[in-house]
């Protein structure tokens, strides 16, 4: 008997489209603002139409065939799909000069790239006709198996292969946290980039898509399904990967937060949090369980307790994860937790022959198809 439910967010009851068009205006802006490698100044601004965007991502992630691949390979964060997309340009960007720059080259690979260093290779890129080919993702990639975030690793293995420099700086560290800040800036617009990162933007003038949130299914027939599994005596949580801002506004906004206890809503910023509170650094974004399991448990758990907790977990066959990706898939599958699979993703009901593969629990059209296998 099913007695907890976790949902993911972002393609169960949000859309994702809004977040993967911010997605591709960050990769864009790095390669092109005047604030980062400045390729072509001249090519940025803030306020782009819907026909634009489209453009710009259809270019960068190749009819979001990259993004697609990135999923299946258990790749879920918007943050990490950003800095994999970016950081395999900018190795391409600079073997296209390191027959010419390698010295600086091997001094940039061996420190962390902030923007101040993005600006400095920005200046040495523009002497030379260099060009930006993301085709070359795809190529490059599905030559290795890694998966989850063993991807970010294996930019560390095409450096070395393409500028011939030993190195293990493409990891989470400081580019990744100057393409997190970009993200934010895009999707929460410049009234909310200080509350959501804590730094001011860097790039004002974004109005942000906070505000224009696309339910999966009518936003009523959500709150119904939720009032009846709270009759049912269900308990319900959040496990996504959305910063906290990105999760309680709009739930607010849309009348859903009354229907959770702030205890079981667990984001990406508990599980930054927890990440910085590991002597080494580790990854618990999902496919990690650590999301699901802080929410299963109410937060009532230390980090180290968390992680500690042998898997699967006692019980696991009366709870349920609902989410739409692999990733989701694979922290329930650690869990030892049912598993229900919604085709409301990137990939929308193409994704069923995948799940299928992996006899999950349940596959479900919408969310709102839970109260039938219920």
């Amino acid at each position: 008997m099913i007695k907890t439910i976790l949902f993911d967010v972002d393609g169960v009851f949000l859309s994702e489209e809004r977040y993967f068009d911010a997605s591709a205006l960050t990769v864009w802006e790095m390669l092109y603002s005047p604030n980062y490698l400045a390729l072509k100044p001249e090519k940025f601004k803030t306020d782009y139409n819907n026909e634009e965007i489209t453009e710009i991502r259809k270019w960068i992630f190749q009819n979001d065939q990259i993004l697609k691949f990135q999923k299946s390979r258990g790749l879920n964060a918007n943050w990490d799909m950003i800095y994999l997309t970016f950081s395999h340009q900018l190795i391409h960007l600079l073997s296209q000069i390191k027959e010419f720059e390698l010295k600086k080259i091997v001094k940039w690979c061996q420190a962390p790239i902030d923007r101040e260093v993005l600006l400095e290779i920005g200046r040495v890129l523009r002497n030379y006709s260099v060009e930006v080919d993301f085709s070359l993702f795809l190529k490059d990639f599905e030559r290795t198996g890694a998966s989850k975030q063993e991807l970010l690793g294996y930019l560390n293995k095409l450096a070395f292969e393409k500028l011939g420099v030993e190195t293990s700086i493409f990891l989470k560290g400081e580019l990744w946290s100057v393409c997190e800040h970009v993200s934010q800036e895009w999707y929460v617009g410049d009234e909310n980039v200080l509350a959501s990162t804590g730094r001011p933007p860097v790039q004002i003038g974004k109005k942000g898509f906070l505000a224009n949130e696309t339910t999966l299914a009518p936003k009523e027939e959500i709150a119904k399904l939720f009032e009846f599994l709270k009759g049912e005596g269900v308990e319900i949580g959040i496990g996504t990967g959305r910063p906290e801002l990105e999760t309680i506004k709009p739930f607010g906004h849309l009348d859903w937060l009354k229907y959770f206890e702030v205890n079981r809503i667990v984001t990406a910023d508990d599980v930054l949090r927890a990440e910085e509170k590991l002597p080494e650094w580790k990854s618990l974004s999902k496919p990690h369980p650590f999301t699901y399991l802080m929410g299963l448990y109410q937060k009532k758990l230390s980090v180290q307790e968390c992680l500690d907790l042998p898997l699967p977990i006692e019980n696991g066959e009366s709870v349920l994860i609902v989410g739409d990706s692999l990733a989701d898939l694979m922290a329930a599958q650690q869990m030892g937790a049912k598993f229900a699979a919604v085709l409301t993703g990137l990939s929308g009901k193409a994704a069923r022959p995948e799940f299928e593969a992996y006899n999950v629990d349940f596959i479900l059209d919408s969310v709102v198809d839970l109260k039938k296998i219920l």
